[in-house]
């Protein structure tokens, strides 16, 4: 048996077996998500190879008239007292940060689990922690176990990528 082909046979077999709507992806619904949260909970986009989820993020943010009361950050090398700075003033104001690339900033993980588990009543109930990470051994666990997770293939083929498209237009946007 070859490993290359066993992932395209398992498929094949699902197909065959009970239909093809089994193998697909569901499209991305980020409100979903986000009302499974809470100010205490943070929201984590697992990223995969051709995925970036802040222009969703951003859409999203407008949609929600969240616009002006977000921020965001790529974290890095010496990014983590500005992302403590931020997270802190979104906690006080009800504000949404976006602390993206966690998985660069491996030294700052502890801390970050800190301020997951220090998220309480106490803090902004407008207050959302959206954060993104490549999948990595480093991030912490806990912080994991008390999130919202979630993942965004890219499209399989053209159907797929039709269909991402069209649920992200909205009424207004199809008729103009």
């Amino acid at each position: 048996i070859r490993p290359d082909k066993i992932v395209n046979a398992i498929q094949n077999y699902i197909v065959e077996k009970i239909g093809h709507k089994f193998i697909e992806p569901p499209t991305f619904d980020l409100k979903k998500s986000y009302r499974d949260s809470t100010h205490k909970m943070p929201l984590i986009f697992i990223l995969s190879s051709g995925t970036d989820p802040v222009a969703d993020f951003a859409k999203f943010a407008l949609e929600m008239d969240m616009n002006e009361r977000k921020n965001s950050i790529s974290l890095g090398q010496g990014m983590a007292k500005r992302a403590e700075k931020m997270i802190q003033d979104a906690q006080v104001n009800g504000k949404w940060c976006l602390l993206a690339n966690c998985h660069l900033s491996v030294s700052w993980m502890p801390a970050l689990e800190r301020i997951v588990e220090q998220l309480n009543d106490e803090v902004h109930p407008d207050f959302r922690m959206w954060l993104t990470s490549m999948p990595t051994p480093k991030f912490p666990v806990s912080t994991l176990q008390n999130s919202v997770k979630m993942t965004l293939e890219p499209p399989q083929g053209l159907r797929a990528n039709l269909r991402r498209t069209y649920m992200t237009l909205d009424d207004r946007e199809l008729n103009d």
